[in-house]
């Protein structure tokens, strides 16, 4: 397919496709699905070669955020009946992270409910991320508590932080309509604070809101411009008692098809595969990692994950190994130091594959890597239709199919931090 063709070709250069071919790929068919899988495959093997990154989220604090973003079970107004509770102790949260290291995570992910924190809750989570690092050397940090103030974001990497995450989710046309408490721009900030802070940015989107094949380009075509470093792709949890609790939509194919665009949207960005993939991709799984190339092990915030063994299974049996604390994800030309430097001290940088080896035909200026305009939020760390074809229930044709509840599927976190029963990491 000449299409495809076209995406690997711009893939291996870094060059941003045009919204009509990421169109395209949302609209293939299922007959064309593999083909899709093993061209965005090229791409991923390319920058990543068959490494998984392994993430662990630690939730911080759990329920009780006075925002309204319609998708998350800890909302303001949330009947979902989830853990409620304040925040971790520093060695709580420590002995809750030491458990996702010792499956394999080389990132802990601390996430804490709310608009964002106070000055004295970013004292609270440094002391975290000491307690943590001093246990467990080499673990990277990703901090993702809400909206940051001025001043917070250096103030969490003075503290040790090696990241922050903060999902701008939807497109900007269709964010109003998720959440009425902040807005779009709040989010897009956020993520500018913590690049400028020398923080490497996590940012990325929910799939199966209700959102158009359009608005999830829109959105990722958003996500291209600030440069994340990762990119986790969240496929909805309806979670009863909230307002998108009977939003079922998304197919196992059409999650495939949203992944493999984010591939050649962000070719040489960390994909992860985040919160719904169970739920949502079910037994083609191990496909996406084809396509990502890096998920969350074991539970979410609030929701029960696939146990850690059976994680570790899918990526040994796909032909896939997880990568080691040794190993830097990201791609030479990626990995600045605070301020932008290329942390190896190289003046300029190239795009250099999984192998270390920079063909000819697969060089790319720094310009092709950093998006079309060549500029570098709550928690969203792991939360979630796009409906046939990435359309909206209200835009499907009258002769088209009604969505499928999994609602089965989705098991409410009873376990790990905040609790007194064992992780399944």
């Amino acid at each position: 397919m000449d299409l495809l063709n076209t995406l690997v070709d711009k893939g291996l250069r870094c060059e941003l496709p045009t919204r009509e071919e990421a169109l395209a790929v949302l609209a293939t068919s299922d007959d064309e699905l593999l083909d899709v899988v093993a061209a965005a495959g090229r791409v991923r093997r390319h920058w990543f070669g068959r490494r998984v990154k392994l993430n662990y989220l630690v939730n911080l604090k759990s329920g009780l955020c006075p925002e309204d973003c319609s998708y998350c079970s800890q909302r303001l107004g949330s009947q979902a009946g989830i853990l409620k509770y304040t925040w971790l102790k520093p060695g709580e949260a420590a002995q809750a992270a030491a458990a996702g290291v010792a499956g394999g995570a080389k990132r802990v992910c601390l996430v804490a409910s709310g608009r964002g924190p106070t000055d004295h809750d970013v004292d609270r989570v440094s002391g975290t991320i000491a307690a943590i690092k001093e246990q467990n050397e080499g673990v990277e940090v990703c901090a993702c508590l809400g909206l940051l103030s001025a001043g917070q974001a250096e103030r969490l990497r003075t503290a040790g932080a090696d990241a922050y995450n903060h999902n701008l989710n939807t497109s900007a046309a269709t964010y109003g309509a998720i959440t009425t408490t902040h807005t779009y721009d709040d989010r897009v900030d956020t993520v500018r604070q913590a690049q400028s802070a020398g923080l490497s940015a996590c940012s990325g989107l929910i799939a199966g809101m209700g959102e158009s094949s359009e608005d999830l380009v829109d959105v990722v075509f958003g996500l291209r411009a600030l440069d994340p470093d990762s990119v986790p792709v969240n496929f909805l949890i309806p979670f009863e008692g909230t307002p998108l609790g009977a939003e079922w939509h998304l197919t196992p194919q059409h999650c495939l098809r949203i992944l493999a665009m984010v591939r050649f949207v962000c070719p040489d960005a960390e994909v992860r595969i985040a919160g719904g993939r169970e739920i949502h991709l079910r037994t083609l799984q191990p496909l996406a990692l084809h396509l990502a190339n890096s998920i969350f092990l074991g539970d979410y915030l609030t929701s029960e994950g696939q146990a850690g063994k059976a994680d570790l299974d899918m990526i040994a049996d796909a032909g896939f190994e997880v990568e080691g604390a040794g190993t830097t994800t990201l791609p030479g030309h990626r990995r600045t130091a605070p301020g932008g430097a290329p942390a190896d001290g190289r003046t300029a940088p190239s795009c250099t594959p999984a192998d270390g080896r920079a063909h000819a035909d697969d060089r790319a200026t720094a310009d092709d890597c950093r998006g079309a305009n060549g500029h570098t939020g709550g928690c969203g760390g792991a939360s979630g239709c796009g409906g046939e074809a990435g359309r909206t229930t209200a835009e499907r044709s009258p002769e088209q199919p009604g969505p499928v509840s999994h609602a089965d599927l989705v098991a409410l976190r009873r376990r790990g931090a905040g609790t007194d029963l064992a992780p399944n990491a």
